[in-house]
């Protein structure tokens, strides 16, 4: 395939998050909020493979007028802030009274993650919490927990946002990929049987789903412990 047509093609692939996140905010307009998150999920999987994809096909010697970065940060803003902002207004996941003022205050701080130089480190880590607010929203759904504690975890990673603790990029960081990727997958897998509400004839099932999900995101909290202290 000719080169140039290979870059525009994953361009176009990369461009297919802002699709997935409009398609994230019709779900949560109608109340679909499983869906609205499996879009979501779509989105971080096209951010996750198109830089390696970008690096293959040479973009930028092949489209030197496009800038993917920007491209990409445009759609992560819209898929990472704005959409879960959204899913958590909607759902009036803290106190009225702090509603609307801890929305504006996640889609403002996230802003500073993505003007910021110093977000990814040399090896490829993120420095302060990476605007994941896609990831809080859904333990906040998932978890069914309450509004305080809901209000609790926005505020602190309001503030961990401006902490350089390293957080792992589970496609780009070197040190421990394969089992990272691997925790990843079942991390995925466990989420979406949670997120769905899929039930077993064998509740132990369930309660191994569970446990497993557990383990996977102890897994990565301890990564960002392991990784920030050394």
């Amino acid at each position: 395939m000719n080169p140039k047509v290979s870059a525009y093609l994953v361009h176009l692939f990369t461009a297919l998050g802002v699709v997935f996140g409009f398609l994230a905010l019709l779900a949560t307009v109608n109340l679909e909020i499983p869906e609205a998150f499996l879009w979501l999920a779509l989105a971080l999987f096209v951010d996750g493979v198109d830089g390696t994809l970008a690096r293959a096909a040479n973009v930028k010697e092949n489209t030197p007028y496009i800038d993917g970065a920007i491209l990409d940060n445009i759609i992560d803003y819209l898929n990472y802030v704005v959409v879960p902002v959204f899913i958590f207004y909607t759902l009036n996941m803290v106190p009225e009274p702090f509603l609307l003022l801890s929305s504006a205050a996640i889609l403002l701080v996230s802003c500073f993650t993505f003007i910021n130089t110093e977000t990814k480190t040399e090896d490829f880590y993120f420095s302060g919490f990476p605007a994941n607010w896609n990831i809080v929203i859904l333990y906040f759904y998932i978890l069914d927990s309450t509004q305080w504690i809901n209000l609790f975890f926005v505020l602190l990673f309001c503030v961990l946002t401006f902490i350089p603790f390293k957080y792992v990029h589970p496609f780009r960081v070197v040190e421990f990929r394969k089992i990272t990727l691997l925790i990843t997958s079942i991390w995925m897998v466990t989420t979406t049987v949670l997120l769905f509400g899929i039930t077993f004839t064998n509740p132990l099932i369930g309660t191994l789903n569970y446990a497993i999900w557990l383990l996977t995101n102890a897994y990565f909290l301890g990564n960002v412990f392991y990784r920030s202290m050394k």
